[in-house]
């Protein structure tokens, strides 16, 4: 869903949030972009990590997953990260519609010196990062007790709650971004063309697709598919003796063929496997990651 936020209102709330408990937090919009942090640095521990491809590519893994884990449960989610570090995101509503995600992290809440060293050794490790250095970044990180990280996560909850309230985020009700927006989610099971889009706006092919590149950052088909996707991983979980060929078809997949070679170039994984692995993540309660 298309939103604006007030981005000044916003950097004081998330002031507030760090003066309050010491971490950092950070606003993602609907489509996981990073809209906006305080404070605006990384902590040395992530930024050596993430200076690492690998490292950048779990961290930015974590974040996408955390926020899925977070709509799925529609409530704020408490994990650890690939790093080791404890961190918590919370979706922020308006209405029924999520309009983008809360997250705070980098807290260091190893019980003992033993498992810090653990985590350490590996992460090191894995990106071919200095071991002393490492350890220094990591000294610098908030510790937090887990009675401190609950009381955090219910105050990330609350300050997701008081966005909405506030009406810090605004819906351009009358934009043409919106109403693209809203005919594809409700028509997604459908047949969509460019043309079909056209026809629905009142507006050209050349003018969709500036909108598309504005609004998605992509294409237009490229992003209708990938919405099927999303809509097709969150049935596999719900509904799962719904068959897969049913939800290709409740997906505005036509050709059940195209829809599987479509889902494994997005997910690295077939339909099957992918709600496989995730229904044995959610039955023993660990973190998809």
């Amino acid at each position: 869903m298309i939103s604006d936020f007030d981005l000044i209102k916003l950097r004081s709330l998330l002031q507030d949030f760090h003066t309050l408990t010491h971490i950092r937090i950070t606003v993602f919009n609907d489509h996981l972009q990073e809209l906006i942090s305080w404070p605006e640095q990384l902590p040395a521990f992530c930024r050596m990590i993430r200076s690492h491809p690998g490292g950048l590519a779990q961290c930015q893994r974590c974040d996408r997953e955390a926020c899925h884990m977070a709509l799925h449960r529609q409530d704020t989610c408490i994990y650890r990260c690939h790093a080791g570090l404890t961190e918590a995101v919370s979706p922020i509503y308006l209405g029924d519609m999520v309009i983008g995600y809360l997250l705070f992290g980098h807290i260091l809440a190893h019980p003992d010196q033993d498992s810090l060293q653990d985590v350490l050794a590996t992460v090191s490790g894995r990106y071919e990062l200095a071991s002393d250095r490492l350890l220094d970044c990591c000294l610098q990180l908030p510790v937090c007790s887990a009675d401190y990280i609950g009381a955090a996560s219910n105050l990330l909850r609350a300050v997701a709650s008081y966005l909405c309230m506030e009406r810090m985020i605004l819906l351009r009700q009358n934009d043409l971004p919106l109403k693209l927006d809203r005919y594809i989610q409700e028509h997604l099971h459908e047949p969509l063309s460019a043309q079909c889009l056209c026809d629905h706006l009142k507006i050209g092919k050349t003018r969709l697709y500036e909108l598309s590149r504005q609004s998605y950052g992509c294409g237009i088909a490229r992003h209708i598919r990938s919405l099927r996707i999303e809509r097709a991983k969150s049935l596999l979980l719900e509904q799962p003796d719904l068959p897969v060929a049913k939800i290709a078809e409740l997906c505005g997949f036509q050709d059940y063929n195209y829809f599987i070679t479509v889902f494994k170039k997005q997910t690295k994984t077939t339909p099957s496997r992918f709600r496989s692995a995730e229904a044995e993540k959610f039955s023993s309660g660990t973190p998809p990651f």
